[in-house]
């Protein structure tokens, strides 16, 4: 326990710890894409890869809290479509996570979301006929399955990518949530052993300085619960948009 708490060594440092565990939560059960956001900070308060581990035990903890709340209401067809490519993702991850630097990655995965956002834009743009003709064909589904494993092994960051799939589909709020989360689940719980075992970033330490977090992942997800049932269907679209773009710029620049 004296190891966890010496992870962060300011006040600070706890501040901005617990305010990344809130938006995590928040994310899971509602508010898509501003979990990335932390990405970044917890980064600066761990360094960029062993802050992989500590925020995957954060991950499973809100994974867990959103699909309970959300048991009945996620769409397994979906998750079906996207989980064979996506594991195939998380492989390629593990195995270039040793050669390729932080830089490189976060320039990669932003670059895939910006490219989401433009199929996002001009599927808003043509007619239906169209889009089904797009989001129907058999490449669609395993290439952001592909995307998402690899996002998500490297950085903890397929959120925007997700958002852009899922708003592709014309899920409604609930579905979207729900489906986002347990899609998520399964990769973030596929990701344990590998990180364990071959990165070697996953501790005892992180895993009991987790446990202070858990308090602040649950009040992120009850106030994400409260946002999504009153925001408006349109408004909720537009505030996925805004972060799916925020977050792919942070992942470039930052």
């Amino acid at each position: 326990m004296n190891e966890a708490l010496q992870l962060l060594s300011s006040p600070m440092g706890w501040v901005l710890y617990f305010l990344c565990a809130m938006l995590i939560g928040m994310s899971k059960t509602g508010i898509q894409n501003i979990g990335t956001l932390a990405v970044p900070l917890f980064a600066f308060l761990f360094g960029a890869k062993y802050s992989t581990g500590i925020v995957l035990i954060l991950l499973c903890i809100a994974d867990l809290v959103a699909v309970i709340y959300y048991r009945k209401e996620f769409l397994w067809g979906e998750v079906k479509k996207l989980l064979p490519a996506s594991l195939f993702g998380l492989v390629v991850g593990l195995l270039l996570g040793n050669y390729i630097n932080d830089k490189i990655f976060k320039l990669l995965i932003g670059s895939c979301i910006i490219v989401g956002v433009g199929i996002m834009i001009w599927l808003g743009r043509t007619s239906q006929e169209k889009q089904d003709q797009l989001t129907k064909n058999r490449w669609y589904s395993p290439v952001f399955g592909f995307i998402l494993g690899f996002s998500t092994m490297i950085g903890n960051a397929a959120g925007p990518a997700l958002s852009v799939y899922m708003l592709s589909k014309r899920l409604d709020k609930i579905s979207f949530a729900a489906t986002s989360a347990w899609f998520i689940m399964l990769l973030n719980f596929a990701k344990i052993p590998l990180q364990a075992f071959v990165w070697h970033n996953l501790t005892w330490a992180g895993f009991y300085l987790n446990l202070f977090a858990i308090p602040f992942i649950l009040l992120g997800g009850f106030i994400g619960i409260k946002i999504i049932r009153i925001l408006p269907e349109k408004e909720f679209r537009a505030l996925i948009i805004t972060l799916v773009v925020i977050s792919a710029i942070l992942l470039i620049i930052l």
